[in-house]
């Protein structure tokens, strides 16, 4: 069977956890970098990823790689490539672009060069004048990392962080991806108790009661290479009666949601209803200073609101102190709480973090800081 390499891209810090679902599809021998997982699958598989990848941003396919370090180079080798294997006549392309300590720095310049060079080789594949771009829409990417071009072409179209149950937000919302990581970094498991004190829109509940439920991410959306007919349709249609098949009916989880902010819980409600899992979650609307936990064991993963503005300082300072006495004596409770705020551990004064990763939501450096409880007894 054909296969292809296949990029899933990734935000700084959750490469690993990337490694870990590629892994668990059936994939081997895959290359790690920063922000992205390499490995080589068969090309019927791309329907399969894009549905269960959970904390990948992208699944991109990787056209080509080389060193160019002049605009001749570029166009060249970029024209040697076999875009004709993919892009059909009729096909649509944009070209996005990024340069990151390289000869070639002017991004536009290489957007620019790389679309020459794609057109002169599909006019001369298919013996056209000109390209009509009136099919299917292809994205390709070319990104320079110390004068090492990697050219590729996007299997999903918008993020896969659109898992397309997001239908109310609040400010500042976590992406569904970077969610989806932190709750299998805290290795949560459906028969453990799980809470989120300050869940906002609901995203890290409704991502683990996805995976409670053994429910493909991307179930109820579509991707750009859907209209590729380099893939098969039914290839597509059998990914998605296979992930529908793998949901899990059978499990009573226990998932448990507060905010302070009615609105919030408001949007979590319809969130996880959109999702399918509001049967799973139970939220109410609770300050985490009024939030009493009468539970020897459980697992906390959350996201408390951190700001930039000095007058925010106080406020969070209080929530640390809060959740210190609220779990300082319950040693069966594991605690993993991510924040821009390097102050959180001196607060939280049941024990020294044991382990801090450093992860990026979005533009901004946060660590997640992970306390391990003890296990409750069989």
């Amino acid at each position: 069977m054909e296969k292809v390499a296949l990029i899933a891209t990734c935000a700084f810090g959750l490469e690993t956890v990337v490694k870990w679902e590629v892994q668990a599809l059936g994939y081997e021998n895959l290359r790690l970098a920063n922000g992205k997982v390499e490995f080589d699958a068969p090309v019927s598989d791309i329907p399969r990823l894009n549905l269960w990848l959970r904390s990948a941003d992208r699944l991109l396919l990787k056209m080509g790689a080389f060193r160019a370090v002049t605009f001749d180079e570029l166009f060249e080798q970029t024209k040697a490539l076999p875009w004709e294997d993919w892009i059909t006549p009729q096909g649509r392309f944009t070209v996005l672009g990024k340069s990151v300590k390289s000869t070639l720095g002017s991004v536009r310049a290489c957007q620019s060069i790389v679309k020459k060079a794609i057109v002169e080789r599909l006019k001369g594949a298919y013996h056209l004048d000109w390209l009509p771009e009136t099919g299917p829409d292809f994205t390709v990417q070319v990104a320079l990392l110390k004068d090492e071009a990697t050219l590729t072409i996007d299997t999903s179209g918008s993020g896969l962080h659109r898992r397309g149950y997001r239908v109310q937000s609040v400010a500042a919302p976590l992406r569904e991806t970077m969610a989806a990581g932190l709750v299998q970094l805290s290795f949560w498991k459906p028969e453990r108790l799980l809470l989120d004190p300050m869940c906002g829109s609901g995203t890290i509940l409704i991502e683990a009661a996805l995976i409670g439920r053994n429910i493909a991410p991307g179930l109820k959306r579509r991707f750009a290479s859907e209209e590729w007919p380099r893939i098969p349709a039914r290839a597509w249609k059998q990914a998605r009666q296979d992930a529908r098949d793998a949901i899990r009916r059978d499990l009573a989880l226990e998932i448990f949601g507060y905010d302070v902010d009615p609105q919030a819980v408001s949007a979590a409600r319809r969130n996880a209803e959109a999702a399918g899992v509001a049967g799973d979650i139970t939220l109410e609307q609770k300050d985490i200073h009024d939030l009493w936990i009468d539970r020897q064991y459980g697992i906390v993963i959350t996201n408390p609101p951190y700001g930039i503005k000095m007058g925010d300082f106080q406020q969070m300072n209080a929530i640390y102190i809060t959740l210190n006495k609220m779990f300082r004596k319950k040693k069966g409770w594991s605690l993993y709480v991510i924040t821009a705020d390097k102050k959180f551990p001196a607060y939280f004064k049941r024990a020294r973090p044991d382990r801090v990763r450093k992860l990026y939501n979005g533009p901004i450096q946060v660590q997640y800081y992970q306390y391990y409880g003890e296990k409750p007894p069989r």
